[in-house]
C-alpha cells in the first residue's frame, strides 16, 4: 500500500517539492546561522563590524538571500513530472530575485561608501551622495532590464536595442533627475554650497544651515528648526545668499543706524571743551582738535572776528570720533576689521549716525549680545553731548500737548 502511495506522480511531485523547499530553507538557515555568523566574528575585528551604523545598511544579510534562491533555480529542474513551463516559470522567476537581491546588496554597498567618505574631514566640501544616487538608479535600471528579459525568457539585448526609440520618453521621465545630476555637478564644482553652510534664500522661505545635500534637494534647518527643502537646480537658476565667508573670516558685520535730530546739533563752547575733555575716548582728540583749529583760525587774521570764517567743533563731530575710540577699545570688536561712524544723506526721520564694524565673534547670541551692548551705550551717552534721537511722536506725546497748562 504504501509503495502505491509513493508510486502515484503528484504525491512523488509533491514530496519533491516540498524537499525542494526544505532544502531551499535549510540553505537559508546555514548561510545565515552559520556563514554570517562566522563572517560577523570575523568582521568584529574590523572598524565595519564595531560599526552599527555601518552594520544597520544589512550588506551580507541581503547577499545572503541569494543562496534560496539559487537552491530552488537549480532544483526545480529535478523535480519529477512537472510540466516544462512551471519549470521555466520557476527558475525565471527565482533568477528574477536573485538579480533584485544583488542589486539590493549593491546598493547597501554604495550606502556603506557613502556613511564611511562623510566621515571624512573635507567631506561638507564635496558631497557625493547625489552621485551615489545616480549610481544606484543606474544599478535598479539595468536590475529592471535584466530582470524582465528573465521573466520572459529573452536575451537584454533585445531590450537594449528597443532603447534608442524610447531616448526621448526617458529623458522626459528622467528630466527632473538629469537636471539635478547638472546641478549637482555645477555646485560641487564651484564650491557654492557644503554641508553646513549658512545660506539665505527668501523666495524659498530658506534661512538656515544646510544639513542635506542629495542628488534632487537640499535640506535647510532654518533658525526656526523647520526643515525646508530646496530643489537643488533652483541653487543654480535663482539667486541666494552664502555666509560662509562671514563664518570663515571670524568676523560678523553690525551696520546700523541711528537716527538724530537735527536740532539738537550745535557748536562746542567752552563749557562744553572742559566737560567733554574729562572722557577718556576724547581727551587726545579734542587735544589735537583744540591745537588744529588754533592755528587755522590764527591764520584769518581780522576775519577771524567773524564767528562764521572760523572753524569750529561741533558736538555730532566729537560724537562721532567719541565712538570710534570707543569701538577701538572694545572688546567684542574686531580690530583688524573695518571700523567706522559715518553720517548717511539726513531725511524727514532725523539725521542717520551709523555703526559700521565687525565683531571678532560670528557665534548669533555672542553677536546680538555685543551689538546691543554698543547701541544701549550710544543711546545712553547722548545727553552728554546735547544731542537728542529723533523718534516720530507717539499717543503721550500728544496727550502732553493736550494737557491745560497748569496755573
Amino acid at each position: 500500500m504504501t509503495a502505491e502511495v509513493f508510486s502515484h506522480p503528484i504525491i512523488v511531485t509533491g514530496l519533491a517539492l516540498a524537499g525542494l523547499a526544505l532544502t531551499a530553507l535549510f540553505a537559508n538557515f546555514v548561510v545565515k546561522a552559520l556563514l554570517l555568523r562566522g563572517l560577523n566574528r570575523l568582521l568584529d575585528y574590523t572598524t565595519f563590524g564595531r560599526d552599527p551604523e555601518l552594520r544597520r545598511h544589512g550588506l551580507i544579510e541581503r547577499l545572503a538571500n541569494v543562496m534560496p534562491a539559487l537552491v530552488v533555480s537549480l532544483g526545480i529542474a529535478l523535480v519529477p513530472n512537472l510540466p516544462a513551463f512551471i519549470v521555466i516559470v520557476v527558475k525565471n522567476v527565482a533568477n528574477a530575485f536573485m538579480i533584485l537581491t544583488v542589486a539590493m546588496a549593491l546598493s547597501a554597498a554604495f550606502n556603506i561608501v557613502d556613511t564611511i567618505y562623510h566621515r571624512r574631514p573635507d567631506a561638507k566640501l564635496k558631497p557625493i551622495k547625489g552621485y551615489i544616487q545616480v549610481v544606484k538608479i543606474a544599478v535598479y535600471v539595468i536590475a529592471a532590464l535584466l530582470m524582465i528579459a528573465t521573466l520572459i525568457d529573452r536575451s537584454p539585448l533585445i531590450l537594449l536595442s528597443g532603447l534608442g526609440a524610447m531616448a526621448a520618453v526617458l529623458i522626459l521621465v528622467f528630466q527632473d533627475t538629469l537636471l539635478s545630476l547638472v546641478a549637482g555637478i555645477q555646485i560641487s564644482s564651484t564650491d557654492m554650497v557644503r554641508v553646513g553652510d549658512w545660506i539665505e534664500m527668501p523666495s524659498q522661505n530658506a534661512d538656515g544651515d544646510v544639513i542635506e545635500i542629495a542628488l534632487h534637494t537640499v535640506k535647510v534647518q532654518n533658525w526656526d528648526k523647520t526643515v525646508t527643502t530646496i530643489p537643488i537646480r533652483k541653487l543654480v537658476t535663482d539667486s541666494f545668499k552664502n555666509w560662509r565667508g562671514m563664518q570663515e573670516s571670524g568676523g560678523r558685520r553690525i551696520k546700523r543706524a541711528i537716527f538724530l535730530d537735527q536740532t539738537s546739533i550745535r557748536f562746542l563752547e567752552r563749557d562744553d571743551y572742559e566737560k567733554l575733555a574729562s572722557f577718556g575716548h576724547l581727551e587726545t582728540y579734542l587735544e589735537k582738535k583744540r591745537a588744529e583749529l588754533a592755528e587755522w583760525n590764527a591764520k584769518l587774521g581780522e576775519r577771524a572776528n567773524v564767528p562764521a570764517n572760523t572753524r569750529r567743533t561741533t558736538n555730532i563731530g566729537t560724537l562721532r570720533a567719541y565712538l570710534e575710540n570707543y569701538l577701538h577699545s572694545h572688546p567684542g570688536i574686531h580690530q583688524a576689521m573695518t571700523i567706522m561712524v559715518r553720517q548717511l544723506p539726513p531725511g524727514p526721520e532725523g539725521l542717520p549716525l551709523e555703526i559700521y564694524c565687525f565683531t571678532n565673534t560670528t557665534a548669533w547670541a555672542a553677536y546680538e549680545g555685543v551689538q546691543a551692548d554698543i547701541f544701549d551705550h550710544v543711546l545712553s551717552i547722548l545727553p552728554e553731548f546735547d544731542l537728542r534721537v529723533f523718534q516720530n511722536p507717539s499717543g503721550q506725546d500728544f496727550r502732553e500737548l493736550c494737557r491745560p497748562a497748569s496755573r
